[in-house]
């Protein structure tokens, strides 16, 4: 009898806090949520789908300015496990969600951050080994890393440079 008497009230406890039921709990709000977010949705469902990858090693090569493999997954390698290129794509609507927080955590990360002004919602971020860029448009939301590129590391604005040319590539 006494091994029951846990398991009963661990069950009993589980059906007065609603952890039986089929449906979910909705989610706490976190710290960094906000929940009063109007992001104004197109009724078309527009901009709720993450886009596929939008390059292809042969691009990527072409854009970067030396040759590159692809890797999986939208990242890309140099072969020789040094200079890296990712792109992550997300829905223009999560896009819209982390920018805030993606465009500060760049600003503790990159020596320079500047902003876009061609129209979408986004960021170029350079340092010495790396730059990392955010576009977020109306058909989703790009995020485009490089690191370990040591020919555009050796050129002044090398990283700013081809990062701008990824920008222009990328659907809009």
């Amino acid at each position: 009898m006494r091994r029951l008497i846990l398991p009963t009230v661990l069950v009993a406890a589980l059906a007065l806090t609603g952890c039986d039921s089929g449906e979910p709990a909705p989610p706490e709000p976190g710290p960094a949520v906000d929940t009063e977010a109007d992001l104004d949705l197109p009724a078309d469902g527009a901009g709720a789908e993450a886009p596929a990858c939008p390059f292809s090693a042969t691009q990527i090569s072409e854009l970067v300015g030396q040759p590159m493999v692809d890797d999986g997954n939208c990242s890309f390698g140099d072969g020789k496990g040094v200079a890296v290129l990712t792109v992550t794509t997300a829905s223009r609507v999560a896009g819209e969600t982390t920018y805030d927080y993606q465009r500060e955590q760049a600003a503790q990360t990159y020596q320079t951050v500047t902003d876009l002004d061609d129209g979408g919602k986004g960021y170029l971020a350079v340092k010495d080994i790396g730059a990392e860029a955010v576009l977020v448009g109306n058909v989703g939301s790009f995020t485009v890393t490089l690191s370990s590129f040591e020919r555009l590391g050796a050129q002044p604005d090398g990283y700013e440079q081809a990062l701008r040319r990824l920008l222009d590539a990328l659907p809009r």
